[in-house]
């Protein structure tokens, strides 16, 4: 195969017609080289990985944030603390993310200066603070 593939089959849904059911294929092109799923440079997803939300959605790369627990030892408690971390999104993946959704990152070799994640997933879409599930 000297073509390389600029198209992967992501998911298939039923769509039901009158009596009979017709599976739809959803195709979606991706021409990202830094992609982890399509890019010829496929990014190694490696280490660690944390699920956050959301906070800035800019080209090519977005700001998650979440929470974690630190222990004082002089006080034997816990304290709340915020991490702030960027991420690269990946561009077959830019119209699924908006502020506010549950994503998990993966830990991958360094991207750019502040760039060492990569969105792997959607987990929740639009999670909204202090609302009842």
């Amino acid at each position: 195969m000297a073509a390389k593939k600029e198209t992967e089959k992501v998911k298939q849904e039923t769509k039901i017609t009158g009596k009979t059911k017709k599976a739809v294929e959803t195709v979606v092109t991706c021409k990202d080289r830094l992609c982890p799923k399509h890019g010829d440079k496929k990014l190694k997803m490696r280490g660690r990985t944390f699920q956050g939300e959301v906070i800035k959605v800019l080209p090519g790369r977005l700001t998650i944030q979440f929470e974690r627990m630190l222990k004082l030892a002089k006080y034997e408690r816990y304290e709340k603390r915020k991490t702030k971390v960027h991420a690269r999104l990946p561009d077959c993946m830019k119209d699924d993310v908006a502020v506010g959704d549950l994503i998990e990152i993966a830990e991958t070799r360094p991207i750019s200066k502040m760039i060492r994640f990569v969105v792997s997933k959607v987990v929740r879409k639009n999670v909204v603070r202090g609302a009842k599930e």
